[in-house]
Parts: structure tokens; C-alpha cells; sequence
């Protein structure tokens, strides 16, 4: 790999703390050194050097919760129910996708995710092959959870299916985790979660879960099961393994018994606000659980930015909870990027070893200056724009500002799958929301 010195640079570490006039050398994808630009104590005649003086560095961003085949569905369902949304729009259009579509839908999402800084996220969507290539094609890191649906007609065959792709590729790129991605307790009631979750034992891979979405998916789960959806997976043992909870907007305080420090929150406070899902519980129990930020699909986020999703919980979570001193920056960005301790790659700090997945800002623009916080001029006012260079494993996937990916391919394909879905119209869902 190639060599890069990030010369003269201030880095913005996990505690808001600021280290200026630093150095950082990387070499074979991880971060090398970090002296003292002063000192003019390295050698630098085979390294590709970059003056960061006017610029800030930060580890990258994870998006932990995301269905990125979905971009291809950005708008097509707005103003509408939540029953709606997914009953009558996204499920019957889901229905007739095929490979295709889902390849270059991730790519599409990915290029706005490293045009965002992010450079590994949490998928969890169907035509798992499809989703692993366009991630090996793109160079991004991705925790891959295939979509299983328990009460699909197909289900023995689709954890069949699950079980022999993590199998066949759970070596395939040390940029590449894989795990059982089981819908929904209410999609995957008992005994079926179970056998699952004890799939995901045997295979020694963590799961990746929607949990208590709604009210009124915990209103149901306790008529029928006389339990909480967050008690219905403990039971199915779903918290024995690393698992990442989607949402889990409606948590309550009895279900932080279940909780360990295995689990961890992807919230989506976007898609909440959108779908009018209600306040939930996340802001009140915030600080008792391990969480950080997804986008979701999308077709309900619209936008695959964290910082966006990390702006909006902190705003949110103030005017809610009525506490303009809560919620305060530098608790939002240690969360933000603790996105790393959940997918556990060699990465999310700055420091030597660690694999070099960084993002250089320039917020000496109009949107981000004057600069008094950094890291309050990235929370409240940054954008794609700010992010200058996407680094990942010591390779840029965007430089000077623009993404190294053929972009217009992507977008010409996707127009193509746009006409083509359009086209097709609605199919017939498997499950109902």
C-alpha cells in the first residue's frame, strides 16, 4: 500500500480534546506514527505527503444501521402512514427487485457514504451476494447481515441460504463481517428466533435486529406473547451474541435487564421524525445504553449521513426532553464515533496501530467558520462538502474532494433500474408490517 504523511495536522479525538502540529505517518494501512511536526524528527522522501495545516483529522464515521440497496428507492414513498409506507409502497416494490438492482443500489449508496466520511456500515437487506460484491468492488468496509424473514413461506431455505454465504465468505476481506440479519421478533416469533439466534451460536457471528420499532409493535408483542419484543429476544437467547439493535425506539425501562455491553443501538431519530413514530423511550434512557447512529433505508432517511442523524437526536432530545444543557456536543460526537466499538474492525481512533480510516475536514468554509469548536462546526454545520479526503486502511476512496469511484456509471445505471422499476409497478409481499 502506499505510503502518506498527514503533515502538520489537528486531530479531533474521541473525547472533543484537540492535538495540534501532528504528524501522522501510515504505512501498510495503519497508523505508523504520530510525532510532533515541529520536531522535523521523519523522513518523508517516499511517502505521498499532504499539508493538513489548515485542516482538522477525525476517525471516520460507521453508520450502524442501514438498508443501502434502498437509495434506489429515495422518494418514491413520501407522505404516507407508516402502515402505508411499508404495506402498500416499499414491500410490493421490494418484491420484484432482483440482484441487479441491489448492486448498483449499494453502490449508490455507498458513494454518498464515503462522500459522507463513512466508511464502514451495518447492512441488513436481501440478495446478500449482491450486497458483498458491490463492497468488495467499492473497497468500503461492511457488517453484512442477509434479511431473513421467519414467517416467510421460504424460511428453512432462506436460513439455509444465510448460514452457507457466511460459510463460504466469512474470509473473504478482513474489510468484510458477516452475521444473521433475523427481521423482526414480530416477523420471527418463537421458536423460529431461536433457532436463528442458535444458528448464529454455532456459526460464532453476532445477529443484526429490528426491536420495538413502534408502540404499537410492543402493545402487540405483550397481547400476544404477554412479553416485550426486547424480552421475546432474550428469551431466544439473541442477546448471548454481538447484536446490533435497529432502532429499538420504543425500549423500555424494564428491558435494560436484557442489555449487555455486547449490544449496541443504532439509532435513526430521521426516520423517526418522517414516519411520525413517536418520541419513544431512546431520549429519556439514552444514557444507559450502548448506542450510536444509523441512516436506515434511503427511502425513509432519504440521506446516509450520521452526522445529520447525530444533529437531529441531539435537537430533538432537547426540545423533547425540554433541557437545552442536555445532550450536549461532546457527549453526541464520543457517540458518533464509537460506531467503530460496534463492528469491531482495527478501527475508530487515532492513534499507532490502528488501521487508518480517517476523514481530513476543511471547515474553513462559509457553512463551518468561524471555528471556536470543530467539533461543534462538524455536529451543527457540516456537510458532504466539509469532508475533504475519506481514508480507508490507508487508501483514499475520496481525495481532494472528490470520490475515486466512477460515479457516473453508478448514476447512469441507476437511472436505467429507476425506469425499470417504475416500469414493473408493485409485486405481492411476503410479510406484513
Amino acid at each position: 500500500m502506499n505510503k502518506t504523511l498527514l503533515r502538520n495536522a489537528s486531530i479531533i479525538n474521541n473525547d472533543c480534546s484537540l492535538d495540534k502540529n501532528k504528524d501522522i505517518c501510515i504505512e501498510d494501512g495503519k497508523i505508523k506514527k504520530i510525532i510532533n511536526s515541529y520536531d522535523n524528527a521523519f523522513s518523508c522522501d517516499d511517502y505521498e505527503v499532504i499539508d493538513c495545516s489548515n485542516y482538522y483529522i477525525t476517525p471516520s464515521f460507521v453508520n450502524l444501521h442501514s438498508h443501502a440497496a434502498m437509495n434506489i428507492f429515495k422518494g418514491i414513498a413520501e407522505d404516507v402512514t407508516i402502515d402505508d409506507w411499508f404495506n402498500k409502497e416499499i414491500f410490493p416494490y421490494e418484491s420484484k427487485l432482483n440482484e441487479k438492482d441491489v448492486y448498483y443500489g449499494v453502490k449508490l449508496a455507498i458513494l454518498e457514504m464515503l462522500n459522507n466520511g463513512v466508511t464502514a456500515f451495518a447492512d441488513h437487506y436481501f440478495c446478500q451476494d449482491s450486497v458483498l460484491q458491490a463492497v468488495l468492488d467499492c473497497k468500503i468496509r461492511a457488517d453484512i447481515a442477509p434479511t431473513i424473514f421467519g414467517l416467510a413461506p421460504n424460511y428453512k431455505e432462506q436460513l439455509e441460504t444465510v448460514k452457507d454465504f457466511i460459510i463460504k465468505n466469512r474470509n473473504v476481506s478482513n474489510r468484510v463481517n458477516l452475521r444473521l440479519g433475523p427481521h423482526a421478533p414480530y416477523t420471527c416469533p418463537n421458536p423460529i428466533l431461536t433457532e436463528i439466534v442458535d444458528a448464529a451460536k454455532e456459526l460464532n457471528v453476532g445477529i443484526h435486529i429490528h426491536v420495538s420499532e413502534t408502540k404499537e409493535q410492543v402493545e402487540n408483542s405483550y397481547k400476544e406473547t404477554s412479553k416485550s419484543p426486547f424480552e421475546v429476544l432474550y428469551e431466544s437467547g439473541g442477546f448471548d451474541v454481538d447484536t446490533i439493535v435497529a432502532h429499538g425506539l420504543w425500549v423500555q425501562e424494564g428491558d435494560l435487564q436484557y442489555l449487555n455491553d455486547k449490544t449496541w443501538f443504532a439509532f435513526c431519530p430521521k426516520t423517526y421524525m418522517k414516519l411520525a413514530m413517536g418520541e419513544g423511550n431512546i431520549y429519556k434512557l439514552k444514557d444507559k445504553i450502548n448506542y450510536t447512529f444509523g441512516t436506515d433505508g434511503g427511502a425513509s432517511s432519504n440521506t446516509l449521513s450520521p452526522v445529520e442523524q447525530a444533529r437531529l437526536f441531539a435537537l430533538n432530545g432537547k426540545l423533547l426532553e425540554n433541557n437545552s444543557e442536555e445532550f450536549r456536543v461532546k457527549e453526541i460526537w464520543k457517540h458518533l464515533v464509537k460506531g467503530h466499538n460496534a463492528l469491531k474492525f482495527n478501527t475508530g481512533k487515532i492513534e499507532v496501530g490502528y488501521d487508518a480510516d480517517l476523514i481530513i475536514w476543511d471547515l474553513k468554509k462559509p457553512n463551518t467558520y468561524p471555528i471556536y469548536n470543530p467539533v461543534t462546526s462538524i455536529i451543527y454545520s457540516s456537510n458532504s462538502n466539509n469532508v475533504l479526503y475519506t481514508m480507508v486502511e490507508g487508501e483514499f476512496l475520496k481525495y481532494d474532494g472528490k470520490l475515486i469511484l466512477n460515479e457516473k456509471e453508478t448514476l447512469n445505471k441507476i437511472s436505467e433500474i429507476q425506469s425499470s422499476i417504475l416500469d414493473r409497478g408493485k409485486g405481492n409481499k411476503i410479510v406484513e408490517y
